[in-house]
């Protein structure tokens, strides 16, 4: 049965008036340039609340408008694909524009060879969506060679500092003052848009719970509703710790370590949680050894977990990993008589080592943090090094290896 043509029509001009009015917040670390020259989809994937629709307004601005939809909208709950031939009248009838803006898009089914069409037809087309599938299997087979991607986050630290309204070119002692205080609260709070304009511990507990219930129990048909979210607590009250699916299985009382494996795969599809494997040469070794789990947002895990005062070192390590990423850096951890928080790969390479630590004042503590850092150095053939702290700074040199310790606000602001 078709979509009521006339209900299609009242969602357009709602949604055209709601989205013309939106707050275009601040402007994204994204390469504007790169997206807006290319003929390519844009894909911009990422959790909930993030920005994507914010960052698709931002987009819209740039290239002079276009047609837009958001299929997150119950009235929309039962478009499906033959519906698209019937948005199309309706958008022509309205202005003329080779640009459409998709957001959600991944809940209509068979999506991939509506937007496919489009972009053969010489159109410029930019959706986003909340789960990593996004462009995976089917999909990205469809799509392939087509599309550009970006993978969107809470606020990072730069981003955070624009949202506050503090010149990070200010070098004078009042202003790198509160440039410094600015990073203790995104330490803390993160970056969640909504969040950070409300001022609300609720909003984040909520966009947990959708995510729980909206994108993954009912999304996956979980049955397992009540050992599921234990696992998710459980996973962000520890983050940073190494963990492994047998010893989850045990702990939480799952019937097998592959229903472990699985949970875990589907809070990574969502971006809530993500999961570092240790550096190996052995690919089969890396899958199957320990991991580490990190949290997309500081303030996300500090709404639903309990958060104690030693808990400090892990948000800061949480807080590096999820840098990396957007950096867009390929992180391990790296241990063997010791331990280095963070290795990073770059082609077929580990071009640089890390190591995260909330104060090295104690001299037990530095020697620990640095001689973890100097054997990773070792067996990876490097020549230099990096310790993030909250506040210390100093470079130090050691069998010939010089280590950089640099106060996380400084890194956090490295572009």
């Amino acid at each position: 049965m078709a979509f009521k043509r006339d209900l299609l029509e009242e969602v357009v001009a709602d949604q055209a008036l709601s989205f013309a009015s939106r707050n275009r917040g601040i402007a994204r670390s994204v390469n504007f340039d790169n997206h807006k020259k290319s003929k390519m989809i844009t894909v911009i994937s990422g959790v909930r609340r993030s920005g994507k629709s914010t960052l698709l307004s931002q987009f819209f601005d740039l290239l002079g408008g276009g047609h837009y939809l958001n299929f997150d909208d119950e009235r929309l709950s039962e478009f499906v694909l033959e519906d698209f031939r019937t948005l199309l009248s309706i958008f022509d009838g309205k202005k003329e524009s080779d640009t459409f803006f998709f957001d959600e898009i991944q809940n209509v089914s068979g999506w991939e060879r509506f937007v496919r069409r489009l972009h053969d037809e010489g159109k410029k087309v930019f959706v986003t969506g909340s789960n990593a599938t996004l462009l995976s299997g089917e999909l990205g087979t469809r799509l392939t060679g087509r599309y550009k991607k970006i993978e969107l986050y809470p606020f990072s630290f730069s981003e955070y500092i624009r949202f506050k309204e503090i010149p990070i070119a200010d070098k004078t002692s009042k202003n790198s003052a509160k440039i410094v205080r600015g990073f203790d609260e995104y330490a803390q709070t993160g970056g969640f848009p909504g969040f950070l304009l409300e001022n609300d511990r609720e909003i984040l507990q909520r966009i947990y719970e959708d995510i729980l219930y909206r994108d993954l129990l009912v999304r996956f048909q979980i049955r397992e509703v009540e050992a599921f979210r234990k696992l998710a607590s459980f996973l962000f009250a520890n983050i940073g710790k190494n963990i492994g699916y047998s010893s989850l299985k045990n702990v939480l009382g799952f019937a097998s370590a592959t229903s472990v494996k699985n949970y875990v795969s589907f809070l990574e599809e969502s971006f809530l949680l993500f999961e570092m494997r240790k550096y190996d040469a052995s690919l089969k070794k890396q899958y199957v050894s320990e991991k580490k789990i990190y949290a997309v947002d500081n303030g996300l895990r500090n709404a639903i977990s309990f958060s104690a005062s030693e808990d400090r070192g892990r948000m800061l390590e949480n807080a590096v990993y999820m840098e990396l990423r957007r950096r867009g850096k390929d992180a391990f951890f790296f241990k063997e008589k010791r331990e280095c928080d963070f290795v990073v790969r770059e082609g077929i390479r580990i071009a640089e080592a890390i190591q995260v630590c909330e104060n090295i004042s104690d001299l037990e503590t530095k020697d620990r943090e640095v001689s973890g850092l100097v054997e990773a150095m070792d067996v990876l053939h490097l020549s230099s090094g990096t310790i993030v702290t909250r506040y210390e700074e100093e470079t130090i040199e050691i069998e010939g290896k010089k280590i950089y310790i640099v106060p996380a606000w400084k890194w956090f602001s490295e572009i």
